[in-house]
């Protein structure tokens, strides 16, 4: 039996949300819009960049606004000054999914050069073995992503779990027909995620296990 567990990255893996904010802060301020405050610019955390500006910034030229936030998250990078940490508890889970027969796979609305920054800075490079971005797939929360994650392996929505911070995860992984963990720790409030149709929100990263264990075994 194959068992899949997919990860959002941006809430759920790393937190990075006071980059991201600094850099929608950037992005807005270039175009002479006013960033809105962290607490609302972290409910678009998760979606792709252009349906995050839509929401934001309704009437704008979104696709304008998302070239130049990848501008100057990049630029960020290269001056040392992205803080992407991983959560607690996140390295010894991992690590005991994997030790337990899962595979691991990356769905998240980050670019692929975003993603692929993140995994080396981690010494993540090899974790996992399907990785699917917003550069290469609609926005979640269609069901693009993980379907393209069961392909990629062959796991079944029945072994398969989505693991993320937000209502779009939780949405997402519905409509794949998989498990949906919502993760306490990330952008969305506990309510929120078990309004978008969550399984079960876990506490804590060691929360995540025993309700992947509990998805494969109903």
């Amino acid at each position: 039996m194959i068992k899949l567990a997919i990860f959002d990255c941006d809430g759920t893996l790393v937190d990075s949300g006071a980059t991201i904010h600094r850099a929608l802060d950037m992005a807005l301020t270039a175009h002479g819009l006013a960033c809105p405050p962290p607490e609302e610019s972290k409910k678009v955390i998760g979606l792709s960049l252009v349906e995050a500006f839509e929401r934001l910034v309704p009437g704008e030229n979104h696709h304008a606004l998302s070239e130049t936030y990848k501008q100057a998250f990049f630029d960020m990078r290269g001056r040392g000054e992205v803080d992407e940490p991983l959560y607690e508890g996140i390295d010894a889970l991992l690590g005991a999914l994997e030790e337990d027969g899962w595979l691991l796979g990356v769905a998240t609305g980050k670019s692929d050069r975003g993603l692929r920054a993140v995994l080396e800075h981690h010494g993540y490079e090899k974790k996992f073995v399907t990785l699917h971005t917003g550069d290469r797939h609609p926005s979640k929360p269609h069901p693009s992503m993980v379907l393209a994650g069961m392909a990629d392996t062959g796991a079944e929505p029945a072994q398969t779990v989505l693991i993320g911070d937000t209502s779009y995860d939780m949405q997402m992984a519905r409509n794949a027909g998989v498990g949906a963990i919502g993760v306490e720790w990330g952008y969305h409030a506990r309510g929120e995620l078990a309004d978008a149709g969550a399984h079960h929100v876990a506490e804590t990263a060691n929360d995540v296990m025993v309700a992947a264990q509990e998805w494969i075994a109903r």
